[in-house]
């Protein structure tokens, strides 16, 4: 594994940040220090909070300091794609960016990894398969656009996304009709539908609520995936297995997975990603 030690020219360390809004429940800092720490690297992450409107402008300002790298999370990463020089392969399918590096030449390029940390932490972290099973993907956003053609490469027997507004969800899915089974629909048409896996893609845990979608679609054995974490178990867990699923967990090995993705991009090495997990563990489980 590299150690490699990088610095700016001034001899401070690289810098890295997350930017979003809010941002101050982020533990990206956290992670990217155990991983520096793990692979011998030299750097320096932090929080950026930063309304849409002033995005562009403090990212550009950021790398503009010598910032080598951001992660991009809520509500930023299509703006992100639009900032990018250049587009990876999957945050051009996608549409959205969770991942901005600084190259060279000074041009930045955009990455998405929510993804490749979704299908990492579900099918070798969790042991739930994919091939063949049946998804439904909860939101319409960026969260989702960035996590539908990993999930559709492992040949699931379809995915339906659903949203609030039936027209967005048709729209995202129509985007990615050819690479699979793919559909839209509104929360309204789900009823009498099952699937194996549930993965909820909106932002509403990180204000208490709950997606609308009938409760009728829940099974015992229908695995449910929050992408949202936070301390303790988010809303939509908590209600899922207040439905009967036996299995309904939060987003945090999404979290360290994706970030392991950046880090790679940025450094040129993936950390080990099971420390950091058990390492997040106590922070995950409320006191008391």
């Amino acid at each position: 594994m590299g150690r490699a030690q990088n610095y700016d020219m001034d001899g401070s360390a690289d810098q890295y940040a997350v930017v979003g809004h809010p941002v101050a429940h982020s533990l990206s800092p956290f992670i990217h220090s155990l991983f520096a720490r793990q692979t011998g690297q030299s750097l320096t992450y932090r929080l950026m909070d930063v309304e849409p409107e002033q995005f562009a402008e403090r990212v550009r300002g950021f790398f503009a300091g010598g910032g080598r790298g951001v992660n991009v999370t809520l509500p930023h990463k299509v703006r992100a794609a639009a900032l990018a020089s250049e587009l990876t392969e999957r945050a051009r399918l996608a549409g959205a960016v969770n991942t901005l590096a600084a190259r060279r030449d000074g041009t930045l390029l955009g990455d998405n990894t929510d993804g490749a940390g979704l299908v990492q932490d579900l099918t070798v972290n969790l042991g739930m398969p994919v091939t063949q099973r049946s998804i439904l993907l909860i939101g319409a956003g960026g969260a989702a656009r960035g996590v539908i053609a990993p999930l559709l490469a492992l040949r699931p027997q379809r995915i339906v996304i659903t949203n609030r507004t039936a027209e967005r969800a048709a729209a995202l899915a129509a985007v990615f009709a050819g690479l699979g089974e793919v559909q839209g629909c509104g929360f309204g048409d789900l009823d009498a539908q099952s699937f194996d896996l549930i993965v909820n893609a909106t932002s509403a845990s990180l204000t208490g609520a709950l997606p609308e979608v009938p409760a009728g679609v829940f099974r015992a054995d229908t695995f449910c995936y929050d992408m949202a974490y936070g301390r303790g178990d988010t809303p939509f867990v908590n209600w899922a297995r207040e439905l009967g699923c036996r299995r309904a967990v939060p987003g945090w090995g999404m979290l360290v997975e994706q970030a392991a993705e950046s880090f790679r991009l940025w450094r040129g090495v993936r950390p080990l990603t099971a420390p950091v997990l058990t390492a997040l563990a106590g922070r995950a489980t409320p006191a008391g």
